[in-house]
């Protein structure tokens, strides 16, 4: 599974911390509170184009 997804699960609150860690199969609370705090992880928002009605 994609960590971006687990990781936007837990920001959404979809998940706990231990849930996301067992997902990520991480087992140091810490590495994964800096995982899930680190910017490079965080859900890149994408633009819809919108269309114009012609």
């Amino acid at each position: 599974m994609d960590k971006r997804k687990v990781i936007t699960a837990y920001r959404r609150g979809f998940l706990t911390i231990q849930e996301c860690a067992q997902i990520l199969g991480i087992d140091s609370m810490q590495q994964v509170t800096e995982m899930v705090g680190d910017p490079q992880w965080k859900e890149q928002e994408r633009l819809i184009p919108q269309r114009v009605n012609m």
